[in-house]
């Protein structure tokens, strides 16, 4: 895929290759039209979750998971939540019903996925708020994926958007949604504020 696009821009069905000369046709193909870095990743044959993480430090904590149905998608599609599945088929007249929240799994892979995801996120310095796309192996172990700083929040449900998705399943309107991560966001720069302060006292 593209190393420098979002919202699925360069990630189709082409995108699975299932041998080199796929791959290669495909690589030579992305470079061509966006003139920009590639990125080969393994594929990962397990389920896929968005995870939406609020707060910082130990504070942060996961919303319900959101788990992706691929029986939802056209018949013989392959399991990718790629340009097509997001702009072509997924339409507001024939909405796919592709997201489940909360998703319907065990509480052990629940553990591990929100685990990752919460990792993945202080490991890489996050702040307030973040989506981390999490797919599992073929022994089902949970993978990150890519982490979404500046998440979607789409107000609207039917436009799919995950994060205000898993907010509503976690008991949050919309608007308490947004007063929450401006009040996260508050509380950090206040907070580094007054320890500024105090070491300033100091010294």
């Amino acid at each position: 895929k593209p190393a420098l696009e979002g919202s699925g821009k360069g990630i189709t069905e082409r995108s699975l290759c299932t041998n080199r000369a796929k791959l290669v046709q495909e690589v030579g193909d992305l470079l061509d039209t966006y003139e920009e870095p590639v990125l080969i990743e393994s594929w990962l044959p397990g389920q896929e979750f968005t995870v939406a993480i609020l707060g910082n430090g130990k504070e942060a904590r996961c919303l319900p998971l959101v788990g992706m149905r691929w029986d939802a998608l056209p018949l013989g599609a392959k399991p990718i939540y790629g340009y097509e599945a997001k702009w072509l088929w997924d339409t507001p007249d024939h909405p796919l019903d592709l997201f489940e929240c909360p998703a319907n799994v065990s509480k052990e892979l629940t553990r591990d996925v929100r685990s990752a995801a919460l990792g993945a996120y202080r490991v890489l310095g996050c702040r307030d708020w973040c989506r981390v796309d999490v797919r599992c192996d073929a022994a089902g172990r949970p993978m990150v994926v890519e982490l979404n700083p500046l998440p979607g929040i789409l107000p609207n449900p039917q436009d799919n958007s995950c994060f205000p998705k898993a907010a509503r399943a976690a008991g949050m309107s919309y608007d308490t949604l947004i007063q929450t991560v401006a009040d996260v966001a508050w509380r950090r720069i206040s907070g580094r504020s007054l320890l500024k302060k105090a070491v300033d006292r100091k010294s």
